[in-house]
């Protein structure tokens, strides 16, 4: 027959994931504000070629999501089996 559904119940979010969303969000924030002070003033990037740009903005935010998940202690989790904590 037919297994029992898994029972419904809130799991915690993780700490890594609260500080990787933050430090994005904070960091896609500060290169908008970034990019708005270019925008009145090329010259302080116009050293950079273009295509190093278009790659260099976006990975700042995603480095330091990176780092901060990484630095981030995990939330323990006692309802998984120990295999799997």
């Amino acid at each position: 027959m037919h297994a029992d559904p898994e029972p419904t119940y809130s799991r915690p979010v993780e700490t890594k994931v609260k500080a990787m969303t933050l430090t994005a969000y904070l960091s896609g924030v500060a290169g908008m504000a970034v990019l708005q002070a270019v925008s009145a003033d090329p010259s302080m990037i116009s050293f950079l070629p273009d295509w190093v740009e278009a790659i260099l903005l976006p990975l700042v935010p995603t480095a330091l999501a990176a780092v901060a998940g990484w630095q981030a202690r995990h939330t323990p989790r006692p309802d998984l089996p120990d295999s799997q904590r």
